[in-house]
C-alpha cells in the first residue's frame, strides 16, 4: 500500500516531531517534553510516521529512540524538482526584469 507523503506531512504535530528529530534522535519522553504534547499523541503520530517510513526506531534499554529516515524526503525532493525548475525560471525572469530597470 502506497502512502501519500503529503497526507502524512499535513498533520502539524507530525511536522513538529520531524523538526525535533532533525535536531537529534529522541525518545518518546524527550519528544513529549520538548514539544509539550501528550504521550499518547506523540506515540500515535510516531506510529504514523514509522508506518509511512519517515522515522525508524531502535531499542536502547527500555527506551525506543527515534530518528529520521532520509529516503522518503529524497522521494519528495525528486517529486518537487520540476516545480523547483519552474520557480527558477520565474525568478530568473524577474532578475532580468529588475536588471533592465536599472
Amino acid at each position: 500500500m502506497a502512502v501519500d507523503a503529503f497526507a502524512v506531512l499535513a498533520e502539524p504535530t507530525r511536522r513538529r516531531i520531524l523538526g525535533r528529530l532533525l535536531e537529534a534522535e529522541s525518545s518518546v519522553n524527550e519528544l513529549v517534553e520538548a514539544l509539550e504534547v501528550s504521550q499518547p499523541t506523540v506515540s500515535k503520530q510516531l506510529k504514523v510516521l514509522r508506518e509511512a517510513g519517515f522515522v525508524i526506531c531502535r531499542t536502547e534499554a527500555q527506551r525506543r529512540i527515534y530518528r529520521i529516515r532520509a529516503a522518503p524526503f529524497q522521494a519528495l525532493d525528486d517529486w518537487l524538482q520540476p516545480y523547483r525548475a519552474l520557480w527558477d525560471r520565474h525568478l530568473d525572469a524577474l532578475e532580468r526584469h529588475l536588471d533592465n530597470l536599472e
